[in-house]
């Protein structure tokens, strides 16, 4: 059985969820069941904390249903723009599911790491996530299922893989067709996958503000000049190559610089 992790109790100047007011102090923002119905949800997370410990914290109101795993006790609320439910099925081993509306700018890990301030606990009090880390599917409780057909890929999953198959993205592998996923990706992230890309390759070079990342790559592949065009096919993969790499090291940059991070 996973061990369960302590919430603090409420802090004394926060009001009820259901309370909405301006400038109140809870960071959680109340609804009702009724008024969520219709929300399309995703699985994110299973804490390794009390669904009753949960609500006392945030002030929440715990509604109870049932859906087709059996009577269900849950919670829907507002939390830094995301909306988030919290549930615990009779009969499923001690925790507190964690489901998010589908869709959104933020990751999931940006969502949870929400949460998990809110209840001022670590990730130390996550069982299960949907983004890889302290995923063990194996011993997944029924309701987690309800409604997935596989486990999502998250972000990371999706990069390693591109970056390990390109071509199994791209066809033949170009420096323009490596580019042209890259910017359609970017497009279906809201941004998440460029962001400070750009400005980390002008820094590196020392020039280039005001030029689009691709040229800044460009630049730094072929440090003696652009090649004529047509490129070579020996031309293209060097260049597609390179600027996988120089994207891997711009992640791995932010991974250990935690202030440059967007």
């Amino acid at each position: 059985m996973t061990e369960m992790i302590e919430i603090p109790d409420v802090e004394g100047d926060w009001e009820p969820a259901t309370e909405l007011q301006a400038g109140g102090r809870n960071p959680a923002r109340q609804a009702s069941m009724f008024q969520s119905a219709a929300w399309p949800l995703r699985s994110l997370a299973l804490l390794s904390v009390d669904l009753d410990a949960v609500a006392r914290r945030l002030k929440l109101t715990i509604e109870t249903s049932w859906d087709g795993h059996g009577s269900v006790r849950a919670a829907f609320f507002v939390l830094d723009g995301t909306d988030f439910v919290v549930t615990h099925h009779e009969g499923d081993p001690p925790g507190t599911h964690v489901w998010t509306r589908k869709g959104g700018p933020a990751d999931p890990a940006t969502r949870a790491g929400s949460l998990l301030a809110a209840l001022s606990v670590g990730p130390e009090a996550v069982s299960y996530s949907t983004w890889g880390a302290g995923t063990d599917l194996a011993h997944m409780p029924d309701a987690w299922w309800r409604g997935r057909s596989k486990p999502e890929w998250s972000r990371q999953d999706i990069w390693e893989a591109f970056k390990t198959r390109p071509g199994m993205y791209v066809g033949g592998v170009s420096f323009g067709a490596v580019v042209g996923f890259l910017n359609g990706y970017d497009t279906a992230s809201e941004g998440a996958l460029l962001d400070g890309f750009q400005e980390w390759l002008a820094t590196k070079l020392g020039y280039g503000w005001n030029l689009v990342y691709w040229a800044l790559a460009e630049k730094m592949i072929f440090p003696d000049g652009r090649p004529e065009e047509p490129w070579s096919p020996e031309t293209e993969k060097h260049a597609a190559t390179e600027l996988i790499r120089l994207l891997d090291e711009f992640f791995d940059h932010l991974a250990n610089d935690p202030k440059d991070r967007p």
